[in-house]
């Protein structure tokens, strides 16, 4: 057995066996000190004072003097599989083009999307590796990949493919996510039933058969995919077996929130322009509401309204939607802060969004998420003696160690 001792606080974001937090529950991180973690394989045995450890013989102890520990951090929404650089249009946004604009010119995702299909598996693999290297490093433990950069059934099983293979590199949980209804390619763009067609008789099909994915996702807006083109694809994901995730309510309000709500979505994802009624309908499920105010901060837009969300007993996420486009930001940690100074979410709203909650919208939260015994032993631990210091320090990475599965899997070269 493994003792993790001599923190200066354990946050255990504790749920009393709810597996999420909202509301009041939310008010109590569950912060302990003077405590230890037992691991007994890649479990959580047990939580215990520093007074009652009488035998230390027995136990592989690793020492974390004076850090403060929280469960593995859970990334779940990146775009993280995506080839070449933006940066031009991000000049041209910062000089007074839209998002839409962009598209509708033919960049934004179509220009990523030739850049992947000019790209091997392999040439894949190597631009992912140093990435989930990086969000390990942050103290991430589970990371959700999408496709969305192929638009046709070669590419997209590519990414798929290029995702699944990171698990052979790394120990960390890695999500797959299907968003095929990322945008409708060059050559669909006269042919939408054509490209519904080919995503729901040919590539959905395929990839359960291949069990490639873990979801299916999708982009419900006027520049990609609109409400009754999602229902039917989100109808034969269901058929096949899929948990529904929707972008939706990013740039205009097409009724993306209800039709999620209809097909029972594990999420909605954006909701930068979601109207108070959805809020009111929203909050009334437990679909997550992952909110993504990097996006927001990249593309200086307005930002999810994560504080009526809250008072409404909504369970909220935050994520960093890793992408090339409308947020380069691969740093959850400055997500975390913004939703501080942009959101207004308190410090004890955010550790449970990108822990638990996020769990959630990964179908991952009776698994990890929180310190609490018989989950699985993930944790990330940070050189403070004060959980604030995280999100105080905006954009600056404190974590120091990464542990999943009871194994250290990052360590920071200077300890």
């Amino acid at each position: 057995m493994k003792l993790l001792a001599n923190s200066a606080q354990i946050v255990t974001v504790n749920t009393d066996g709810k597996n999420i937090k909202r509301g009041e529950d939310l008010h109590d991180l569950g912060v302990l000190t003077e405590h230890a973690i037992i691991i007994e394989n890649d479990r959580i045995k047990d939580i215990i004072p520093n007074s009652s450890i009488k035998n230390t013989s027995r136990y592989d102890i690793i020492d974390l003097h004076e850090t403060t520990i929280l469960p593995g951090l859970v990334e779940c929404h990146t775009h993280t599989a995506h080839v070449g650089s933006r940066a031009d249009e991000f000049k041209m946004k910062l000089q007074g083009s839209t998002y839409e604009e962009i598209a509708i010119k033919g960049g934004g995702i179509l220009s990523t999307v030739k850049a992947v299909r000019n790209s091997s598996m392999n040439d894949l693999v190597k631009l992912l590796v140093p990435r989930v290297k990086y969000f390990i490093s942050q103290g991430i433990t589970t990371l959700e990949i999408k496709s969305g950069y192929g638009l046709d059934l070669e590419n997209e099983i590519k990414l798929l493919e290029a995702i699944n293979k990171l698990k052979t590199f790394f120990s960390i949980d890695i999500i797959p996510t299907f968003l095929g209804a990322h945008t409708y390619p060059s050559e669909f763009k006269e042919n939408h039933s054509g490209y519904l067609k080919l995503i729901t008789e040919k590539m959905l099909p395929l990839i359960a058969e291949k069990k490639l994915a873990r979801f299916c996702d999708a982009f419900c807006e006027d520049t990609a995919f609109s409400a009754d083109e999602v229902d039917l694809i989100f109808t034969k994901a269901k058929e096949l077996g899929f948990p529904l995730r929707l972008h939706t309510e990013q740039f205009n309000n097409i009724g993306g929130v209800e039709l999620a709500l209809f097909h029972e979505a594990v999420s909605v994802d954006h909701l930068e322009v979601m109207t108070e009624k959805q809020i009111f309908k929203l909050a009334a499920f437990d679909t997550v509401a992952v909110l993504l105010p990097g996006v927001s901060f990249f593309l200086d837009y307005q930002y999810a309204p994560a504080r009526k969300l809250i008072e409404n007993n909504a369970i909220v996420a935050l994520s960093t939607d890793y992408n090339p486009g409308s947020s380069h930001i691969p740093n959850l940690n400055l997500i975390m802060s913004i939703a501080a100074i942009k959101m207004k979410m308190s410090f004890e709203e955010i550790i449970p969004a990108v822990t638990i909650n996020a769990a959630k919208a990964l179908l991952k939260n009776h698994e990890i998420g929180s310190i609490e015994i018989g989950k699985k032993a993930d944790f990330a631990v940070f050189n403070t003696k004060n959980y604030p210091d995280i999100i105080y320090n905006v954009g600056k990475n404190l974590n120091i160690i990464t542990i999943k599965n009871g194994k250290i899997i990052y360590q920071a070269n200077d300890l």
